[in-house]
C-alpha cells in the first residue's frame, strides 16, 4: 500500500461489487462541485481549489478507477466509461444537479457526461480539457505505436521529473509531492506495473472517443480555462504549428453557452498555478442570478 497522504479526510463508496471509489467531501453551499482529475493524476490535483472553494460550495473530488486509492482493476478506461462511473457516483451520493469540473482527461470525461446526462448538470467547468485538440487517423496510429506500456515504464527518474515540470509554467514547491508520489509508486513493482498498463489505455481511450464534433450540442452553461503557457496542449510534436489559444478558441466557439478564460503565467496544470483568477471567475460564474 502506497503511503500517499491526502489533504482532506477521505471516504469510500462502493458503486458495484468490483468498484470502490475514494473521494473527499468538503464544505457546503448552494452548489455541489464534482472535481475530476486528469491522466496520471488523482484527486489531490484539486487540493488548492477545494481549500478555497469549500468556503462557498460543497466540493467533492474523486479518484477515478485504478487511480489513487480507488479500486485497482482491469477497467475499460474509456471516456464514456469514466463518465458513467461519475454518473453512478453522483447517484450513490443522492445528488440531483451538480457542477462538473474536469481537468485535461477529466475535462474530456466531463464533456462526455455533459453530452449524455445534461439534465444532471447546472454548470460545466473545464480546465485545459483534452478533446478540443483534434488528431488525424495517422496521428492516432502514431500514438498507438509509440505510447505503449514499455514506453511509460522506461521513463527514468529524471524523465519523470521533467514530465511533471512540463505540466507547469514554473513548477512550485507545493506541487513537488506529485513527483515524490510517482517515484514512490515506481518503487512498488506491482503498483507501477498496473499504472504503466493503464496509462496508454487512457491515452487511446481519449483518442478513440473524440468530442470536438459534438461540442455544439452542449447547452449547459460552461466556463473554460486554459493556461497561456500550456506546454502539453497542443501536442508540440504533432501539432506544433498551433498555439494553445488556437485550440482553446476552436473548442469554445463550438459551444453555444461557453466562456473562455486564458490564465497568464500558467501551464497545463492551470488550476494549480492560476488559483486566484480561477476562483474569482468560478464564483462570478456560479453566483450569477
Amino acid at each position: 500500500m502506497l503511503s500517499w497522504s491526502y489533504p482532506f479526510p477521505t471516504h469510500k463508496i462502493a458503486l458495484n461489487d468490483s468498484l470502490q471509489i475514494n473521494y473527499v467531501d468538503e464544505g457546503q453551499g448552494p452548489h455541489t462541485l464534482i472535481f475530476v482529475h486528469g491522466l496520471g493524476s488523482n484527486l489531490k490535483a484539486w487540493q488548492k481549489n477545494i481549500a478555497e472553494l469549500r468556503k462557498s460550495y460543497r466540493c467533492i473530488a474523486l479518484d477515478l478507477p485504478n487511480y489513487g486509492q480507488s479500486s485497482q482493476g482491469d477497467y475499460p478506461f474509456g471516456m464514456s466509461y469514466f463518465a458513467e462511473v461519475i454518473k453512478s457516483f453522483i447517484d450513490k451520493l443522492n445528488l440531483e444537479k451538480v457542477v462538473l469540473v474536469g481537468h485535461s482527461m477529466g475535462g474530456q470525461t466531463a464533456i462526455h457526461f455533459a453530452l449524455k446526462h445534461p439534465e444532471r448538470l447546472s454548470h460545466l467547468i473545464l480546465m485545459a480539457p483534452a478533446g478540443f485538440e483534434t488528431f488525424t487517423p495517422q496521428q492516432v496510429q502514431w500514438f498507438e505505436q509509440v505510447y505503449t506500456k514499455a514506453f511509460v515504464q522506461s521513463a527514468t527518474e529524471e524523465q519523470i521529473r521533467k514530465n511533471f515540470q512540463l505540466n507547469f509554467y514554473a513548477m512550485p514547491a507545493d506541487a513537488q509531492f506529485m513527483i515524490s508520489d510517482r517515484l514512490e509508486m515506481r518503487a512498488d513493482q506491482a503498483a507501477y506495473e498496473s499504472y504503466c498498463i493503464m496509462i496508454p489505455k487512457c491515452v487511446i481511450g481519449m483518442l478513440k472517443e473524440p468530442v470536438f464534433s459534438t461540442l455544439a450540442k452542449i447547452k449547459t452553461p460552461s466556463l473554460v480555462f486554459f493556461g497561456e503557457e500550456d506546454q502539453l496542449i497542443p501536442n508540440s510534436f504533432l501539432n506544433g504549428h498551433l498555439k494553445t489559444l488556437n485550440v482553446a478558441q476552436s473548442g469554445v466557439e463550438q459551444m453555444p453557452a461557453a466562456e473562455l478564460v486564458m490564465v497568464p503565467e500558467a501551464g497545463h496544470f492551470v488550476q494549480w498555478e492560476g488559483t486566484a483568477l480561477i476562483h474569482e471567475k468560478v464564483r462570478d460564474f456560479l453566483d450569477k442570478e
